[in-house]
């Protein structure tokens, strides 16, 4: 469905290393490109800049208010920025739906903008009080609140360990089972910050991995990046690029092995003396390791201090 949205909503989001997006995306005037986290429109808006005269974009997200903040931002480009609200995973899908393949260019940007974090009923945050859903889309199942009252013990310590990177996950999760039910974020927060002995000895505040954990969770993101990587190389045409800003290590291992996986035209076992996997490689390595920011964004923009960008182009089919 396509996008025509009236603004609701004044919160914006930075967005990092637009430069570097829009270089590393090779952006050519006339080109084609998919923004699979549109957000508030603003690497949208330099893709289009670049692609002019005759660039065209689509733009998902499945945060309905995103779009509608997008919208705006983008209005200056008519119709050749289309918006739909759909999850990246579904990227195949919505290409072909709007005839939009192949493409010259697909950018991800990972994880929850500042204006979902700035949104106080949407409970990605722990700075106010708010329901536990950090759910991207209002669609979509699981919310925060259901794995916090509803799992086991051990499920949630590995769920705490596993997308949070937690040490004291099993801490959190016996003590969160004791407490229930818990209904806030600030009410999780303060319980989990008890749970590992307050802030002493840590950079940052001692939720900060839960919530991520929980979120992670929640939208399912490590599965639906993995689909959508793989869907990225179905739409992108001879030479297209893909550019990936992630914000953690889990997204940005998932990436990197996933570029180093299609960079090669073997991956059998090292032990096989002979190739029977029949696998070509379809991706080109453009950064040789991750980008980052520089000093003078991260001063401008503390939040980008943890982003990486990898890039890599698609190969032509070997006859």
């Amino acid at each position: 469905m396509v996008a025509n949205l009236s603004p609701r909503k004044t919160l914006t989001h930075a967005p990092v290393l637009t430069e570097e997006v829009v270089r590393y995306l090779a952006v050519r005037p006339g080109g084609r490109y998919v923004d699979c986290t549109i957000g508030s429109g603003g690497h949208a808006a330099a893709i289009m800049e670049a692609a002019s005269p005759g660039g065209l974009l689509l733009g998902m997200d499945a945060d309905p208010g995103a779009l509608e903040i997008a919208a705006q931002a983008l209005s200056r480009f008519g119709d050749d920025v289309q918006l739909t609200e759909s999850n990246f995973r579904e990227l195949s899908s919505v290409c072909e739906r709007f005839s939009f393949v192949p493409v010259h260019g697909v950018l991800f940007d990972l994880g929850v903008s500042s204006m979902q974090l700035a949104d106080e009923s949407r409970g990605f945050g722990f700075q106010v009080e708010a329901p536990l859903d950090m759910r991207f889309g209002p669609d979509q199942g699981l919310t925060a609140a259901e794995i916090v009252n509803e799992y086991e013990e051990q499920q949630l310590a590995d769920v705490i360990w596993r997308f949070g990177e937690e040490p004291a996950s099993r801490r959190i999760a016996r003590a969160i089972v004791r407490a229930r039910p818990i209904r806030t974020t600030t009410e999780l927060a303060t319980l989990v910050s008890r749970a590992t002995g307050g802030q002493h000895g840590r950079r940052i505040h001692p939720a900060t991995r839960t919530f991520q954990a929980l979120r992670i969770a929640a939208n399912d993101e490590l599965g639906a990046l993995k689909e959508a990587l793989e869907q990225a190389l179905n739409v992108l045409g001879n030479e297209g690029r893909l550019v990936v800003i992630s914000f953690h290590s889990l997204e940005d291992r998932i990436v990197k092995q996933f570029m180093a996986l299609e960079s090669r035209d073997c991956i059998c076992p090292p032990e096989r003396p002979t190739c029977t996997c029949g696998h070509t490689a379809r991706l080109k390595p453009v950064t040789k390791k991750a980008v980052s920011p520089t000093a003078e964004e991260i001063a401008a923009n503390p939040r980008s201090r943890s982003a990486r960008l990898r890039a890599a182009e698609k190969l032509a089919k070997k006859s």
